[in-house]
């Protein structure tokens, strides 16, 4: 059945785009959803009619899939979830999570355009996410799986090594202070006569 797209369809193509597909699609489901209608010659001419705005409509998804590449360049997600001594999760990440993450930083995309390795994440460890965009247009994502263990043990290393760049800095400034007294210490030695 030949058919013309009323609107953007995932994996068939693009508002306006004359496309094949087995009848049963067709009539069943891209009909009446009126995600396109039938090929004939009035229809084909109607949306050549319509051709300057489907062009335009098109820029402006280009146009918004190059800002949304640029927010997503270098991006990393950090995910916390509860996992064994091994690394293994208790369960897995998901490009649900990962949508939800990168909705708490700003960027909303649908799930079904994120692209998570292997499908679900079993492992701690960093991951890439490939983000689909427009046409063939797509950013990669860094995701970093951690543990809930890994997550407290570096809070505890960062907490440690805080303390310790304190107790430097305090004894630094001890050693600041102390210098002026022991210069005014000595000269008061020399000015005491020597006892014989």
């Amino acid at each position: 059945m030949k058919i013309i797209l009323n609107q953007d369809v995932n994996n068939l193509g693009e508002e306006g785009d004359v496309v094949t597909v087995r009848d049963g699609y067709g009539r069943n489901y891209l009909l009446p959803t009126k995600a396109a209608m039938p090929y004939t010659p009035g229809n084909l001419a109607i949306v050549k009619a319509r051709a300057a705005a489907i062009e335009k409509r098109k820029e402006e998804k280009r146009a918004a899939s190059a800002s949304m590449k640029e927010k997503l360049e270098g991006m990393t997600i950090t995910l916390v979830v509860s996992a064994g001594e091994s690394g293994k999760l208790f369960g897995s990440v998901t490009s649900q999570m990962v949508q939800d993450a990168l909705a708490k930083q700003g960027v909303t995309i649908e799930r079904k355009k994120l692209e998570v390795p292997t499908h679900a994440i079993k492992m701690t460890g960093k991951y890439e996410v490939r983000v689909h965009l427009y046409e063939s247009d797509f950013s990669i994502i860094s995701l970093l799986v951690k543990s809930e263990a890994e997550l407290k043990a570096e809070k505890k290393a960062a907490e440690e090594a805080a303390a310790k760049a304190a107790a430097e800095a305090a004894k630094a400034e001890e050693a600041v202070e102390e210098a002026p007294k022991a210069e005014e210490a000595a000269p008061a030695a020399e000015e005491q006569p020597a006892e014989n």
